[in-house]
């Protein structure tokens, strides 16, 4: 839904737009894209295998078919290329992680009374262990697998040397920036669960020589090490203005001179802060599953940079289609001349002092 509701009619579509994902939710929980597999269908025998009644397959196949997830001949189903891999958990392309994810999410969004009511989010006395912090860190690189490399292309690094990933997660961006640039060496910042997950991943890539690992909590703790570019994807909207601006003050003093925060998330650009809709939706999902997080506008966010003591604050066009979010990268810079390339050991070693 991207347009303003004016009607009654309007409403009533806009409401019933859950219909398709709880359709597309039902054949994941069936395992019907792994069972299907790469093999050809008919309802009799499909409905066997599956264990479910053959008049309520053929309807939900029938939808799938209609939203181009499976291909339909006669009385024949098999899947399409995006079931068979992402959606088939016998795949190797399959994005298990993101999928179970939201999964979780339908009946997660079914309590947003409750988190409207007390301001906190469900299961907020439910400790996040880190079986947890495992599954969700696979689920944003399943997420990000795609954008990573567009973004990284697009992101011109000039002759930084040392980057720092900072709540990288699965380090799926910093191995998208490695990859581009050879020079560079890059260190991903986060929880000892999500970076268990970020060696895994990085064990079979060409850069994992490059990247390097620093488990501290730095929404408290300050950074160790200076780095030319600091990264800061998708963490600004877990935070509150307060945490952020503090996080800030820490990326300032953890840059070189010259250095550059490069900054990605889910901006409001207009001035009443309710534009994108996809943004301004988003701050549901912190008001779910974060104690105080939100999405912000980039008018607040370049403020808190100049408070910050940050300069040259400005966004950066990435090409439509391939963004994660509308308007979603703005960058600023401290003071100083940008690193040139004859420091390579110096840069290397600052990343040593970092592991």
């Amino acid at each position: 839904m991207t347009q303003r509701i004016t009607t009654f009619a309007e409403f009533r579509d806009a409401i019933s737009d859950y219909r398709l994902p709880r359709v597309l939710l039902a054949a994941l929980e069936l395992d019907l894209f792994t069972v299907i597999g790469d093999r050809r269908w008919t309802m009799p025998t499909l409905a066997k295998e599956l264990n479910v009644s053959e008049r309520g397959l053929s309807i939900l196949c029938r939808n799938l078919a209609s939203a181009g997830l499976l291909r339909k001949r006669g009385s024949v189903y098999r899947n399409s290329t995006l079931g068979a891999t992402a959606l088939n958990a016998n795949h190797r392309a399959y994005r298990g992680g993101y999928l179970n994810l939201i999964r979780s999410h339908w009946t997660d969004w079914l309590r947003l009374v409750e988190s409207v009511r007390s301001g906190l989010p469900i299961d907020h006395d439910v400790p996040d262990g880190p079986d947890y912090r495992r599954q969700f860190t696979w689920a944003m690189h399943h997420r990000t697998l795609e954008i990573a490399p567009a973004i990284a292309a697009q992101l011109q690094l000039g002759q930084a040397q040392t980057l720092l990933d900072l709540g990288g997660g699965p380090g799926t961006y910093a191995l998208a920036f490695l990859a581009k640039n050879p020079w560079l060496r890059a260190t991903v910042c986060d929880r000892e669960a999500a970076l268990e997950v970020a060696k895994e991943i990085a064990s079979t890539h060409k850069a994992r020589g490059r990247l390097s690992y620093l488990p501290i909590d730095f929404s408290k703790e300050q950074i160790p090490g200076t780095y030319d570019v600091i990264w800061y994807s998708n963490v600004l909207h877990i935070y509150s203005p307060k945490e952020n601006q503090a996080i800030f003050r820490r990326v300032r003093a953890a840059l070189n001179p010259g250095g550059r925060f490069i900054i990605q998330d889910a901006f409001l650009h207009d001035r009443e802060g309710l534009c994108p809709v996809e943004a301004s939706l988003f701050a549901a999902s912190m008001l779910l599953f974060t104690e105080r997080g939100n999405t912000y506008t980039a008018s607040e966010t370049v403020t808190w940079l100049r408070q910050a003591g940050f300069v040259s604050i400005k966004p950066v066009p990435i090409r439509k289609g391939t963004e994660d979010w509308e308007g979603g990268i703005w960058e600023a810079s401290v003071r100083g001349l940008r690193p040139r390339m004859i420091a390579n050991q110096k840069g290397s070693n600052r990343s040593k002092k970092a592991r």
